[in-house]
C-alpha cells in the first residue's frame, strides 16, 4: 500500500470536520514547505549535489531542524544507493514515507491522560506569551461542553495581568478560577486549587505557572514545590505536564522544550499557533529530536480549534496538494 492510500485509509475513518481544520490550518506549511518540495522533485532531471543541498535548505528553511534534515538527507541518499534511483520523481514517495516515520507512534502516547479514578490534574508550563492561558481556557471549555466539572489554578503569580486573563477565561468558559494576589507563592495556590478542585467534586484541575526563563534556578526550584505539592495530595498527578510552544517561533521552541525539559518532566507538548505559519516543519524536529509527543495542536483562533495531535490529519494536511494531484 502506497503512502497516499495509507493516508486516504486512516482519513477515511476519522471525522470529516477536524480532518478540515488540518487542512485549513496547515495550508501555510503546505503550500510554503510542501508546494517547495514539489518544485524541487519536479524541476530536476537527476538527483544530484545541488538537488540534496537545494532539499537542505527548504527542511531547514521549514523548521525541521538541522540533526534532523541531516539524517533524512542521509536517509534518502542510502535508499537512492540501494534502490538505484535515478529520477528525483521517483525519490518523492520515499521523501513522504521517511517523514511520516519520524512522525509515527503510538497513537496512545499522543492522547491526553484521564485519572478515572478522580481528579485529573494538569500542569501547562511555557514562557510567557506563547498561549498558554489561551490553551488552559479552550481546553477548559471542551472538557465542560464534554460534561466535565473544571476548575482552573492561578499559578502564574509573577504577572498580575495572567491572573486577570486566567479570570476572564473562567467567566467565559463559566469555570472556577482559584487565585492569590500577584507576587503570592505559585505552589500555594496550586494547593488551594486542588483543594477546591476536591471539595468541589471537580473532573479536571487545569494550574497556569509563570514563563520567565531569566533565571532558571528560580524557575526549576518553583516547579519542583509545585510538583511536590500536587504529588503530596494526589500522588499520581499530575497527569500531564504540557510544554505549551508557539509554532511561529520555530527553532527558539525547540531550545524552549529543551529549557523546560531540564527543569520539569514534561509528558507532552501542546504547539499553538501552527495555522500562523509556513513553518510546520517544526512539528517533526520536536517529536524527533526531543521525543517529547505532541498531545495538542492549535489550528485557529476558537475554541474548538485545538486539536488532538494526530500523525495522519497532519501528514494529510500537509500533503493535501499533492494527493489531489494524484487523484487527477
Amino acid at each position: 500500500m502506497s503512502f497516499f492510500q495509507r493516508i486516504k485509509k486512516g482519513i477515511a475513518q476519522k471525522t470529516g470536520s477536524v480532518t478540515q481544520k488540518f487542512i485549513k490550518g496547515l495550508r501555510k506549511t503546505s503550500s510554503a514547505f510542501v508546494g517547495s518540495v514539489q518544485d524541487l522533485f519536479t524541476g530536476y532531471r537527476k538527483i544530484d549535489e545541488d538537488f540534496y543541498e537545494e532539499l537542505e535548505e527548504i527542511l531547514i528553511s521549514a523548521d525541521v531542524g538541522v540533526p534532523t534534515t541531516m539524517e533524512l538527507l542521509e536517509r534518502l541518499q542510502e535508499e537512492v544507493k540501494k534502490q538505484k534511483i535515478k529520477e528525483p520523481l521517483q525519490l518523492q514517495p520515499l521523501f513522504m514515507e521517511l517523514i511520516a516515520e519520524m512522525l509515527s507512534d503510538d497513537e496512545d502516547s499522543n492522547r491526553l491522560r484521564v485519572n478515572e479514578e478522580g481528579l485529573t490534574i494538569y500542569l501547562f508550563v511555557g514562557v510567557n506569551g506563547v498561549g498558554k492561558t489561551t490553551t488552559i481556557g479552550k481546553l477548559a471549555h471542551q472538557f465542560k461542553k464534554d460534561g466535565k466539572k473544571v476548575v482552573l489554578a492561578a499559578g502564574d503569580t509573577f504577572r498580575a495581568g495572567a491572573i486577570d486573563q486566567l479570570e476572564v477565561w473562567g467567566k467565559r468558559v463559566g469555570v472556577d478560577v482559584i487565585k492569590h494576589q500577584a507576587g503570592s507563592d505559585p505552589a500555594a495556590v496550586i494547593y488551594d486549587g486542588i483543594q477546591a478542585a476536591k471539595a468541589r467534586k471537580a473532573d479536571v484541575l487545569l494550574c497556569d505557572t509563570a514563563g520567565r526563563l531569566q533565571n532558571k534556578v528560580n524557575l526549576m526550584e518553583e516547579l519542583k514545590k509545585i510538583h511536590r505539592v500536587i504529588q503530596r495530595e494526589v500522588p499520581e498527578a499530575p497527569h500531564e505536564v504540557l510544554l505549551v510552544l508557539d509554532a511561529t517561533t520555530g527553532q527558539n521552541a525547540l531550545l524552549q522544550a529543551k529549557t523546560f525539559g531540564e527543569a520539569v518532566d514534561v509528558s507532552g507538548i501542546v504547539l499553538t499557533k501552527l495555522d500562523g505559519t509556513a513553518k510546520g516543519g517544526i512539528v517533526i524536529a520536536i517529536k524527533h529530536e526531543l521525543g517529547y509527543p505532541v498531545k495538542l495542536v492549535g489550528l485557529g483562533e476558537q475554541a474548538d480549534d485545538l486539536q488532538p495531535f494526530d500523525a495522519e490529519q497532519f501528514l494529510h494536511g500537509m500533503f493535501q496538494e499533492m494527493m489531489e494531484e494524484e487523484e487527477s
